[in-house]
């Protein structure tokens, strides 16, 4: 017996010691992982995992024939010869296939279109033009998605408000600061778009495995380098510069950026004239180290520091119809110093138990201190302007209807630490798949608000519309003390635990001859908040979700999906927070149910491809938190006093309209109305009722490298929101109609096919390109908010619009090593 045992421990060892090892990354031609890749050789197969990863043994000391396959993609063929004990890393890049694949398959990639997710191509958001470039700006351009501020970063979903957007970059959550009030001091996206590898977005319907919001999922994912290059952005609007490298035994591989942005060539063109010096600048690395094959480390850190300091000047606003101009002059003293510093990081383990498990562990933390601090002075007249072409005074006041001033001050400073720690787990085999995840947030927030606005028109101060309060001015004097219109002062100190939990399984089957993939998956949130003076509070809820998709067995290649489920947004510390500063724990989850039916229709015209999305859904909103939109802040009610829904309709064509670009049109239709108080219905602040978006590519046909890039978006008007203090349900009128086109147009010196031997000075650049960017072509006044000043005699309030940018032109140079 014991000699049996030797005899099969000394044949084992012989037959390892015969074989050699291949591990390593397959990769699409968008450097993107893929999965399920078959990997066939003479004594096996293999497949690569949902990472794109995969390893073998092979016999070693032999020719061995490996071959690479996808469905989609061109076949890889590569011959291996290698040493007894031997490893090594075999990188691929498998190119698409040019023919019509009629065959399905249900692949990671796939299940992205199966679930409602729009993948959109990391060298699009780099080419389009827009005033504030990145994925955000090319996000603007698909139906249900809105904004009419291009100083702004952030968007609204199909009803939804800035607050109800998952952001996750390489599964990790971020987010965004909480003091900002206007575009124009955002400076800079978390997102580093020169670090992107993929970008998936989901408008409504998302599965379980994503966070507790209500609107949508953005969901990126950054690159794991393969080798090393260098990436140099430079335009009048600041520069950006981007590193990849790889270490040789390509255990390690880091990608960082930094990145500087100064918005006064956008300000300057506003109708606003001031002395603006910002200064918004970040840095952010991606790093993996891959201790063995099944184990992989990565981290993610960024640090950005936006200095915001404004001195508004003057103001000249010419408004109101042919027959009844109205002209707004104000001077201004004082300025505004804004300050916002954040750290991020965080540490993701991978571990690959086998084929079919695999395991993550995530922990990050993100901390901000943020200042808010003005004294703005200002004097402002309103009344008829001169006409009168030929006269000196044109454009001038000539009678003033409504005189006065006003101060503002705040002194408010922000401090928050943000801690997560999160499991998250998948197995798959064969057309299963069951993911699960785990997470605990601990959210400490120091906040101390001092705000307050005087109002003095026509020599007479303005006191708050309180209930039960009268005031006669100035027909009646009023001796009573001066009191501020707005005052707003709190000191508050929340912490708030979470835990929160999900499982959802997935499966591929057949219906008849039809493929059939379903999706099932319930989440569960549990909060509670406590602090200072707060009496501790606890909630829970429970969202279950659930998607399905057929493609019929059909000539026309069809896909159909429904995706129906209950979403719950526990709430953050801003929904947490009343117009007086004070926090309300009690607070709910606002919920929505969410129902979306959508179809996918692929087509060739002109033997080129083309697809038609179509999604139509409804949300019903109860427990909703009401809240007021000024510019991009917003100020909820803290109270769950209202409820709500939104219904619409998305349509989204892209394909090749010019051969070998991709271009796309899309048309979205909205409705999104509340009931506060079971008043009635009113539009919410975001009832954006339609709006249409072009994003065209183009190139001369004689001059190919010269290269045309167009973005154009209208969207109908918003509700232009109402007075402090005042009733919503009194003010209703909307804001005009926003237009927008901005256009670039950039010459190719050097890309991928287009290479120079050595010896000639673009030998060294894998891409070189120049060119130059015209925002908002037509110079069109768009507005994004009102001002709203008093005429103490006639009691009237004028709506003065905050109009957006104006024409303005850009240069830029791009550059990759």
């Amino acid at each position: 017996m014991h000699l049996f045992r030797l005899f099969l421990f000394l044949f084992c060892c012989v037959a390892s010691a015969q074989t050699a090892t291949v591990r390593g990354l397959v990769l699409n031609e968008e450097n993107a992982p893929l999965a399920n890749v078959n990997i066939s050789f003479e004594s096996g197969g293999e497949t690569t995992n949902e990472n794109g990863f995969y390893t073998f043994k092979i016999p070693s000391n032999k020719d061995i024939v490996v071959r690479f396959t996808h469905i989609g993609q061109k076949d890889v063929e590569t011959i291996i010869n290698l040493k007894t004990g031997e490893e090594i890393e075999l990188n691929i890049v498998m190119l698409t296939k040019v023919e019509q694949i009629s065959e399905v398959v249900i692949t990671a990639k796939t299940r992205d279109n199966i679930s409602g997710i729009t993948t959109i191509s990391p060298k699009e958001i780099r080419k389009i033009p827009g005033a504030n470039p990145g994925v955000e700006n090319i996000l603007k351009s698909l139906p249900g998605v809105n904004s009419n501020n291009e100083l702004s970063t952030q968007f609204s979903v199909r009803g939804g408000n800035y607050d109800e957007n998952l952001v996750y970059v390489n599964e990790i959550e971020v987010y965004r600061p909480f003091l900002i009030r206007s575009g124009q001091q955002e400076g800079l996206s978390f997102v580093n778009s020169d670090l992107v590898q993929n970008v998936n977005f989901s408008a409504g319907g998302f599965q379980s495995k994503y966070g507790d919001k209500l609107s949508s999922v953005l969901d990126i994912t950054y690159q794991v380098p393969v080798d090393f290059s260098a990436r140099i952005n430079a335009s009048l609007l600041g520069g950006s510069a981007a590193i990849q490298t790889v270490s040789p035994n390509n255990r390690f591989a880091a990608i960082a950026g930094i990145r500087y942005r100064d918005n006064s060539l956008l300000v300057n063109s506003t109708q606003t004239e001031s002395n603006f010096k910002p200064a918004f600048a970040d840095f952010q690395g991606y790093f993996t180290y891959k201790f063995t094959n099944k184990f992989h480390l990565n981290f993610l850190g960024n640090i950005s520091i936006n200095d915001y300091n404004y001195e508004p000047l003057t103001r000249r606003v010419n408004f109101g119809t042919i027959n009844e101009p109205i002209a707004v002059r104000v001077n201004y003293q004082g300025n505004e110093q804004d300050r916002y510093q954040t750290a991020f990081g965080a540490i993701k383990a991978n571990y690959f138990l086998n084929d079919e498990i695999t395991l993550k562990l995530i922990s990050s933390v993100y901390h901000t201190t943020e200042q808010e601090y003005f004294d703005i002075f200002a004097r402002y007249s309103v009344g008829q302007p001169n006409t009168d072409i030929g006269s000196e005074d044109f454009g001038d006041i000539t009678g003033a209807e409504a005189i006065g001033s006003q101060l503002n001050h705040a002194r408010n400073d922000l401090d928050a630490l943000i801690i997560n720690t999160e499991h998250k787990g998948s197995w798959e085999k064969g057309k299963n798949r069951l993911d699960w995840g785990v997470k605990h947030t601990l959210e400490d927030i120091r906040d101390n608000v001092i705000e307050w606005e005087v109002i003095d028109s026509a020599g007479f101060s303005i006191r708050p519309p309180l209930p039960g309060f009268g005031n006669d001015e100035p027909y009646t004097p009023f001796t009573g003390p001066l009191e501020p219109f707005q005052n707003v002062q709190a000191r508050n100190n929340v912490r708030t635990n979470r835990f929160s939990a999900y499982t959802q399984f997935s499966r591929q089957t057949t219906l008849g001859k039809n493929d059939l993939w379903w999706n099932v998956g319930v989440r569960t949130h549990f909060w509670n908040i406590s602090g200072d003076g707060i009496e501790s509070t606890s909630q829970q809820v429970v969202s279950p979700r659930g998607q399905i998709a057929i493609k019929p067995n059909w000539e026309k290649d069809m896909l159909f999906r429904f995706a129906a489920g209950v979403y719950h947004q526990p709430p953050f510390y801003r929904e947490l927070r009343d117009s007086l500063g004070a926090v309300q724990p009690d607070v709910k989850a606002q919920q929505s149910i969410h129902l979306v039916l959508g179809n996918d229709y692929s087509f060739k015209i002109w033997d080129r491809n083309f697809k038609l999305t179509s999604e139509a859904y409804y949300k019903h909103l109860t427990d909703v938190n009401p809240y007021t939109l000024e510019n991009v802040r917003i100020r909820y009610r803290a109270r769950n006093n209202a409820e709500a829904f939104a219904y619409g309709l998305d349509l989204r064509l892209n394909g090749e309209f010019v051969p070998g670009t991709e271009s796309w049109v899309s048309f979205g239709y909205l409705k999104t109305e509340e009931n506060i108080d079971d008043r009635g219905f009113i539009s919410r602040p975001t009832d954006q009722r339609l709006k249409f978006a072009v994003l065209f590519q183009d190139y001369v046909p004689r001059l190919p490298d010269l290269k045309m890039y167009l973005n154009m978006v209208y969207n109908t008007g918003l509700p232009g929101g109402s007075p402090s203090y005042a009733d919503p349900y009194l003010f209703q009128n909307r804001l005009r109609d926003y237009k927008r086109a901005d256009l670039g147009v950039s010459y190719v010196l050097a890309d991928a096919n287009k290479q120079f031997n050595k010896g000639h000075w673009l030998h060294a650049f894998k891409e070189l390109n120049v060119g130059f960017e015209i925002f908002n072509i037509f110079d069109v006044t768009n507005s994004i908010t009102n001002t709203w000043v008093r005429n103490s005699f006639t009691r009237q309030q004028f709506a003065i619009p905050n109009f957006m940018t104006q024409r303005v032109f850009n240069v830029k140079i791009g550059m990759q090593f």
